[in-house]
């Protein structure tokens, strides 16, 4: 069945599959997790029950989030070992270290207080409980941190030496090979990212709700949180974005080129293409609507600065143009709608109509995937506009792969399509229930079965086991205000 397809292909594809689904649910619950520590924070500093609801609403649509999200994870990386061993043993000496410092400390950060920030609340103290939520989010943080490192040093791979069996061995600073030059900058792009995705899932189900029930208090809270958020951080993301791509033109030039569509260079200041159809044959962009000179304003911040173009690159070094110029266009346009809908909020707030302004919820409604689209669009460009290499300039993709034949690698390829979809669709379809149902008063929080906790023998209850202990209670019952 796959005797007529390249093995590199399919194993390229597999990686590529498995990713976009694993990158989906981290670029969720690190900003969900974020989420849950302020509602909870607020509850404790303002006492409303309003927060506690809306705690134990997205503490459920977290908890299968991050499940989703470390099972994706753990296949994914089994393939380091069987479709690219090449690479892991090549790269190992510093990948693998990398790797098993997200494990040491962010896994088990998260492992260790996860349990207790999803059924702990009536079972330790406040204070506790929120110190273990605190140490979710960051640990969610924390596993951003090792990977992105590690992804940051196969685009900008420094502070190592090559060994005489031909591997890549740390040099004499770990510092220099964690903080490479690239990663601060897509550190906190990417974090940025994950932050902006949640606020808009969480904008979409508020709007969601605001649609059928303009006044449904905990639907208006959401709401308004997730749109100070789009009209706050959405600019800075913006900055942030362009930040990375200076740094990206310094350090991989012929990715940048590749995101603009500049097959020419360009000695008198280079336009900026909006749109057009890369056509990589005759090096050229057809039917190109561009902006003279542009380019070299954003690039360079002058009129008349020279962009090198792909021209300069020998043609095998070249990254696949049309799909990096695309999905840079699709970052790009999803960031500045994202920007938009936030100052319609700002306008909504001013003109007090930020509840009862259907147009604009429908707008958020939209909008609610679009952080995922836009973070898969950005992982494509950055990745593939790294090709032909897996570790820049160092080490070619096609040398990274595993001797294994076409058929081997398809069939694993089919046998990931047919469970991912049956295992995460029925994950996603459940969360898309849960937030289908409407913020209450009163909210559950996850439950850990009907017949209630597993008590060990010869302990009594603790007041914190009494539904009516004042332990359990919030401090008071005020209700939100209108959400402005």
């Amino acid at each position: 069945m796959f005797e007529q397809f390249d093995a590199l292909l399919l194993a390229r594809i597999q990686f590529a599959f498995t990713v976009s689904f694993h990158f989906i649910f981290p670029a969720f619950s690190i900003g969900l997790a974020s989420y849950l520590a302020v509602l909870e924070g607020l509850w404790l500093k303002t006492g409303k029950q309003l927060y506690l609801d809306l705690f134990k609403y997205w503490l459920k649509i977290f908890a299968i989030a991050f499940a989703m999200g470390v099972v994706s994870g753990i296949v994914m990386s089994y393939q380091f070992g069987t479709n690219w061993s090449v690479f892991s043993d090549i790269a190992g000496p510093v990948i693998g270290p990398l790797m098993a410092y997200e494990v040491l400390t962010a896994f088990f950060l998260e492992a260790g207080f996860l349990g207790v920030m999803l059924f702990g609340m009536n079972k330790v103290g406040r204070k506790l409980h929120f110190a273990a939520t605190l140490m979710v989010a960051a640990g969610t943080f924390i596993s951003a941190f090792w990977i992105l490192s590690v992804n940051s040093w196969m685009q900008t791979p420094v502070g190592y030496e090559i060994g005489a069996n031909g591997q890549y061995l740390p040099g004499e600073s770990w510092l220099e090979i964690i903080f490479n030059p690239s990663f601060p900058y897509r550190l906190v792009h990417t974090v940025i990212a994950a932050y902006l995705t949640t606020a808009f899932v969480v904008g979409g189900v508020g709007a969601w709700h605001l649609l059928r029930d303009r006044t449904n208090a905990h639907a208006r809270k959401m709401f308004s949180m997730a749109m100070w958020m789009a009209a706050i951080v959405a600019p800075i993301q913006i900055f942030a974005g362009d930040l990375h791509g200076l740094n990206t033109l310094e350090h991989q030039p012929q990715k940048v080129m590749a995101m603009e569509g500049h097959f020419d260079s360009h000695p008198d200041g280079a336009p900026l293409i909006l749109f057009g159809i890369p056509n990589s044959a005759e090096k050229r962009v057809d039917y190109a609507i561009e902006i003279p000179k542009a380019s070299s304003l954003i690039l360079k911040h002058d009129l008349d600065a020279p962009l090198a173009g792909l021209d300069t690159i020998p043609d095998d070094e070249e990254p696949p143009v049309g799909i990096v110029f695309w999905s840079f266009r699709i970052m790009v346009g999803i960031g500045f709608a994202m920007l938009g809908l936030g100052l319609w909020s700002l306008l909504a707030r001013a003109r007090r109509r930020l509840y009862d302004w259907p147009m604009l919820h429908r707008a958020a409604l939209v909008m609610a995937p679009s952080g995922f689209v836009a973070v898969l669009a950005g992982w494509i460009t950055t990745e593939v506009g790294r090709q032909p290499y897996v570790i820049y300039n160092l080490l070619r993709t096609a040398d990274a792969a595993s001797p294994l034949d076409a058929p081997a690698v398809g069939a694993s390829l089919l046998a990931f399509v047919v469970v991912y979809f049956f295992v995460f669709g029925a994950g996603v379809w459940y969360i898309l229930h849960l937030m289908h149902k409407p913020p209450h008063a009163g909210e559950v929080g996850v439950k850990r079965g009907d017949k209630g906790p597993i008590r060990t023998a010869g302990i009594t209850p603790g007041p914190s086991q009494n539904p009516g202990d004042p332990d359990t209670l919030p401090r008071n019952h005020e209700e939100a205000t209108d959400g402005r």
